[in-house]
C-alpha cells in the first residue's frame, strides 16, 4: 500500500529543525547574564551554572534528534510500512498485529532513549551530587516507570485504533474526551496510588511546621486536612513541595530536603506557593488548557491521516509510528505556548505567595538558595527560557520579588 506525506508535515518538520538548532546553539553560546545577575550571584556560581546547564541540555537535545531521526527514517521510509505488513502476516490477526507492531516499536525507541535517561538520569546527576541513588534503585525506578509506560501507553493505542476504525469520521471526539478524562484522573489519582510506588509519606512530626502551614491555609482559605513529609532524599538532594487532593481531602507534600536543609521563611515561602496554584485556580486552569491543546492537535492528526492514508475497513498497525511522529512533532512545537502559559501561572503564585507570607524578601532568599544548591542556570539564554522554561528563570523570579519588596527597604 503507497502513503502519501501532507505537506503541512514538511512545515512541521522544518519547524522543529530551526527550533532544534537554535535551541543547540543558545545551549551552546548562551551569551552573557542579565546584568542584575552578579547582584545576587559570584562569578563561580554563574560559571559552574552554566556548565551545568550546557551539559544538560546538549545531552536533551541530542535525544531528541536521535528520537526524532529515527521516527523520522521508521514513519517516512519503508521500514515501518514493511514492519506493518509483515505483522499482518505474521500473527494473522489484526489485533495480535497491532500489538506486536507496538512492542517492537516501543522497545525500539526505548533502546534509543536508554543511554540518554542512564547517563542524564543517573550519572550526570551522580557527578553533579544531586543524586543519592544506587544503580539498583535507578535501574528498579526505571523498570517500574518502563512496565507503566508500556501497560498504559499499549492500552491507549488499542482504544485509539477501536475507535479510528470503528468511528474513521469522529475518532478524534472520542480520544479526545478519553484524554480529557485521563488527564483529569492523573491528577488526581497519582499522587495517591502511583507515586506511594516509588517514595514513602508520614505525618509531619514538627508542630511549628504544622502551625506554619494551617495558619497559611486559614489565609488562603484552603482547607488542608493533611501535612505530610516524602522521603525524597531516598533519590535527590533537591527540594520541592506539592499541594493535592480528591474531593474535600486536600494535602500539602512537603520534600525532607526541603524541611531539612531550608530555613523556615523559605519552607513558608515553599508552601505559600504551591498554596497560591491550589487558590487561583492553576491545577484546572492547565487541564481546560491542555484538553483544548490535546483537541487541536487530535483535529490536526485526523486531517493528515485522511489525507495521507486510505481507510480499507480498518487501519493498518503503521498508524500507531504515524501518531507517534506527529505528536513528537507537534508537543515539540508547542513548547513555547504551553510554556507562556505556565509560566504566566507560576509568576502569579509567586505574587500571590508573597501576599501570604508579607514577605517578599523571603521569595528572593528562596530563589536564591534554590538556585545555587540545584546548580540552575539563574540567567538564561532568551530563546532558551521562551522555548523551554515552564517557571520564569531564577533572576526574572527575583526581580519581580523585588518589586514587590517596600519602598523603603
Amino acid at each position: 500500500m503507497t502513503y502519501r506525506f501532507h505537506w503541512l508535515w514538511y512545515v512541521m518538520i522544518a519547524a522543529t529543525a530551526a527550533f532544534l538548532a537554535l535551541y543547540i546553539w543558545s545551549a551552546a553560546f548562551p551569551g552573557q547574564p542579565g546584568k542584575n545577575t552578579y547582584n545576587y550571584f559570584s562569578k563561580q556560581e554563574i560559571g559552574l551554572a552554566r556548565d551545568h546547564a550546557r551539559t544538560e541540555r546538549i545531552v536533551s537535545a541530542a535525544n531528541f534528534a536521535a528520537s526524532l531521526v529515527f521516527l523520522l527514517w521508521f514513519v517516512m521510509g519503508r521500514a515501518g510500512k514493511s514492519l506493518s505488513a509483515w505483522c499482518e502476516r505474521f500473527t494473522g490477526n489484526y489485533a495480535l498485529s497491532l500489538i506486536l507492531f507496538f512492542l517492537i516499536l516501543w522497545a525500539a525507541q526505548r533502546l534509543i532513549d536508554l543511554p540518554f535517561s542512564l547517563y542524564d538520569g543517573y550519572f550526570l546527576q551522580k557527578s553533579w551530587g544531586f543524586s543519592t541513588q544506587s544503580f539498583a534503585s535507578w535501574r528498579a525506578d526505571y523498570i517500574k516507570n518502563a512496565a507503566m509506560d508500556i501497560v498504559m501507553t499499549g492500552i491507549g493505542m488499542l482504544l485509539l485504533f477501536f475507535a479510528m476504525n470503528s468511528r474513521p469520521n469522529t475518532w478524534h471526539v472520542a480520544a479526545w474526551a478519553f484524554i480529557s478524562v485521563w488527564l483529569v484522573l492523573q491528577s488526581l489519582i497519582w499522587p495517591v496510588l502511583v507515586e506511594p510506588m516509588f517514595n514513602s509519606f508520614q505525618p509531619a512530626k514538627d508542630p511549628r511546621l504544622v502551625t506554619m502551614v494551617k495558619e497559611l491555609a486559614g489565609r488562603a482559605e484552603i482547607p488542608v486536612d493533611q501535612v505530610l513529609i516524602m522521603d525524597a532524599s531516598r533519590r535527590t538532594t533537591r527540594a520541592n513541595a506539592y499541594f493535592t487532593g480528591v474531593g474535600k481531602v486536600k494535602r500539602i507534600v512537603l520534600y525532607d530536603n526541603l524541611v531539612n536543609d531550608y530555613p523556615e521563611d523559605e519552607v513558608e515561602a515553599v508552601v505559600a506557593h504551591e498554596m497560591a496554584h491550589w487558590k487561583q485556580g492553576h491545577i484546572i486552569k492547565g487541564l481546560a488548557e491542555g484538553s483544548i491543546g490535546v483537541l487541536v492537535l487530535l483535529l490536526i492528526l485526523r486531517m493528515l491521516i485522511k489525507a495521507d492514508i486510505p481507510f480499507n475497513g480498518h487501519y493498518p498497525p503503521y498508524v500507531w509510528a504515524y501518531v507517534t511522529l506527529f505528536f513528537l512533532l507537534a508537543s515539540y512545537i508547542s513548547n513555547p505556548i504551553y510554556n507562556y502559559a505556565s509560566r504566566s501561572m507560576e509568576a502569579e503564585a509567586d505574587r500571590i505567595s508573597a501576599s501570604l507570607t508579607g514577605d517578599a524578601g523571603s521569595v528572593i532568599k528562596l530563589q536564591t538558595d534554590l538556585t545555587v544548591k540545584n546548580v540552575s542556570d539563574m540567567s538564561p539564554p532568551p530563546f532558551i527560557e521562551w522555548f523551554s522554561y515552564s517557571h520564569p528563570s531564577g533572576m526574572h523570579r527575583i526581580e519581580a520579588a523585588e518589586r514587590l519588596m517596600p519602598p523603603d527597604v
